[in-house]
């Protein structure tokens, strides 16, 4: 398997530099890439010890009960000698011990110099049911799967991505990204499919590792299931719920399942603890903060769209567009930005929202509402004329926004509109692929842009 840098990698850094240090718990879905994340993080220590919770062996160390006396025997078991502060303990599948979560506050209170690392598959079903969590103890890390900077990085364009997150993008070198970028939403980022590609170089004979890794969600997530009924749900959920991924879903009946709607809520919760989808909600404001109505139907956001698409049976389709807003209803491409902007979550975990407005006989919907500033930043994700951005312009002209964002498949240029109303507004067009460094483009002086 080829090894390639997180960008995770300078988060662990700055923890560990931290004067504040506290043990780290790495949160994530499932084969995401938490553990080999942790032991590229171990090259910068002197000593590394590495615990593995589900051999018995490695569990029975917290039966001491005592964390100054579990550090002195896993050294010693190690053949390692007492300099805690070149130490990294790795504690990999925590949720095998209770125990073993519990004592996180004491290596904290006792052992601040040690570096201590948690992870582990399925952890927020562990989290939630542990009465002794060291809460204000610890500190999270959040991973997702592979952005495009990543792969950028992985597949040896580091010149390009550093011309892509640095305003303004030069449009010479459009075709190129746009056609990266396109390789990379077909692949998809989990960790194990990556490294394949880069191995073989073509997506082809990477639908063994899709089957596998679903395989492994579907197998992980029903063991959670506490009766017969729970555990049909989410099987149906893992099956059907890609076929409406980026759409806005009601639970009642989802796919013509004739389950309640209460139960497949709480189903739904179930897979967003596991990391397999997050359910996006609407706002109806235009003014900070932005509240999502939890009210209002959500779209669903799986975890990778490598994953979505080999579900839909997509590969070949989406291998030869050159536009991706043409594939699958124009859904493909507002999910993989979504799954670019909730990549850059690193110790906190933040949802983006949309706005909807819904009026007898005039609805309208914008696909992302950015909270910088005084007045929220709108962006729409369409291909075709600006003339033709109906629920952006419906925005711009009820709010004080005269600034907003289309995402496409086009060039990068700026430019000076009006809505239908005539109130006159400025658009910034981005391409798509330009998505991860939304922001810093958004935040760019005008005359760089």
């Amino acid at each position: 398997m080829r090894i390639f840098q997180r960008n995770h990698l300078v988060s662990l850094r700055k923890w560990r530099n931290s004067s504040r240090r506290k043990p780290l718990i790495i949160r994530g879905a499932r084969q995401v890439g938490k553990t080999t994340l942790v032991k590229d993080f171990s090259a910068d220590f002197s000593q590394f010890i590495h615990l593995n919770l589900e051999k018995k062996s490695d569990r029975e160390f917290f039966e001491l009960h005592d964390v100054k006396k579990i550090i002195d025997a896993l050294l010693i078991a190690n053949k390692l000698t007492y300099n805690l502060s070149e130490t990294l303990l790795f504690i990999d599948e925590i949720q095998e011990s209770e125990r073993a979560i519990e004592l996180l506050r004491y290596f904290f209170e006792e052992l601040p110099e040690l570096n201590v690392v948690a992870a582990g598959s399925l952890l927020e079903f562990a989290l939630s049911g542990i009465k002794g969590f060291p809460v204000g103890r610890v500190s999270y890390l959040y991973l997702s799967p592979v952005n495009f900077s990543e792969f950028l990085r992985a597949t040896g364009n580091d010149e390009l991505l550093d011309r892509l997150r640095t305003p303004p993008f030069e449009n010479h070198l459009h075709p190129l990204a746009l056609r990266l970028f396109n390789e990379y939403t077909m692949i998809g980022g989990m960790p194990e499919v990556t490294s394949e590609f880069l191995q073989i170089g073509s997506p082809a004979g990477l639908s063994d590792i899709y089957d596998e890794i679903n395989t492994a969600y579907r197998e992980d997530i029903v063991k959670y299931a506490s009766t017969r009924k729970e555990h049909d749900i989410l099987q149906h959920l893992i099956v059907s719920a890609p076929l409406f991924a980026d759409r806005r879903v009601t639970f009642h009946n989802f796919g013509n399942s004739g389950f309640r709607s209460i139960d497949v809520s709480s189903a739904f919760r179930r897979l967003q603890q596991a990391g397999i989808c997050q359910l996006i909600y609407p706002t109806t404001q235009n003014l900070p903060p932005l509240v999502p109505d939890l009210k209002k139907a959500p779209r669903i956001q799986w975890l990778d769209t490598g994953l979505l698409i080999h579900a839909l049976g997509l590969q070949a389709k989406v291998s030869m567009l050159d536009d991706l807003s043409d594939s699958w209803k124009g859904a493909l491409v507002p999910h993989i930005v979504t799954q670019e902007l909730l990549s850059k979550n690193t110790t906190t975990f933040a949802k983006p929202v949309f706005w909807v407005r819904q009026k007898t006989q005039s609805q309208a919907e914008v696909d992302l509402l950015l909270d910088m500033g005084q007045c929220p930043v709108p962006v729409e994700i369409k291909s075709g004329p600006a003339g033709r951005l109906r629920s952006l312009h419906q925005y711009i002209d009820r709010t004080d926004c005269d600034f907003a964002v289309r995402l496409y498949a086009g060039p990068f240029t700026y430019e000076q509109h009006k809505t239908p109303g005539g109130k006159p507004y400025k658009l910034l067009n981005l391409p798509y692929y330009l998505a991860y460094w939304l922001e810093d483009y958004i935040a760019a002086p005008k005359n760089v842009i």
